[in-house]
């Protein structure tokens, strides 16, 4: 289990449920990760000496398919895609998502006073409900917390966004990101957006 350093702790919009330190604010744009409860094994969470150096292997663990790899089922995607696009332009804008075999990416812009724990738990929460039977499973679905890093600038947002919906790429799961069904790459490219 990760400390929360004091310094987080006394600044406004840090709190933490006892795992990862998370940032909260009001009109904040996040990039957020989130994975199955079975998508990585407790002690290779453990490994790397930097938050970056650990960012990085906890990427590439994640990419390589661990665990049951959930998400791959249409009914479960197609759950997941719906759940982040219901309270879109109401809570937040979602920026880019990518619905990855094992975890979650999302770039999300807050609205008005919705915090990010309380709409990433409502997410989960949701999500968790509908897909455990689908399955036929019981237990816990989501890993019980998740990585977040606000974004700076736009240089920063087009960085995210890329990275996101470049994942089933680098993964070897699809030859570009608008071929990923469960991604924003194809939707943006549909609409000839791009930002």
């Amino acid at each position: 289990m990760i400390a929360v350093a004091p310094r987080y702790a006394e600044r406004e919009g840090w709190h933490s449920r006892g795992y990862l330190p998370h940032f909260d604010a009001q009109q904040l744009v996040q990039s957020v990760t989130f994975r199955l409860a079975d998508s990585m094994p407790a002690h290779l969470l453990r490994w790397a000496d930097s938050d970056l150096v650990r960012r990085k292997q906890i990427d590439a663990m994640l990419d390589s398919g661990l665990g049951s790899c959930a998400l791959r089922e249409i009914r479960i995607a197609s759950l997941i895609e719906a759940a982040l696009l219901h309270f879109d332009g109401q809570r937040y804008h979602l920026l880019a998502w990518c619905i990855m075999p094992n975890h979650v990416h999302v770039i999300v812009e807050l609205l008005g006073d919705n915090s990010l724990s309380a709409i990433i738990q409502s997410w989960k929460s949701f999500t968790a409900k509908r897909a455990n039977p689908i399955l036929g499973q019981a237990g816990k679905f989501w890993a019980p917390d998740y990585f977040d890093r606000y974004i700076r600038d736009a240089t920063h947002l087009a960085v995210a966004i890329a990275y996101i919906e470049n994942n089933p790429v680098k993964a070897g799961l699809a030859r570009s990101p608008d071929d990923w069904t469960w991604s924003s790459a194809g939707r943006r490219v549909a609409c000839g957006r791009v930002e």
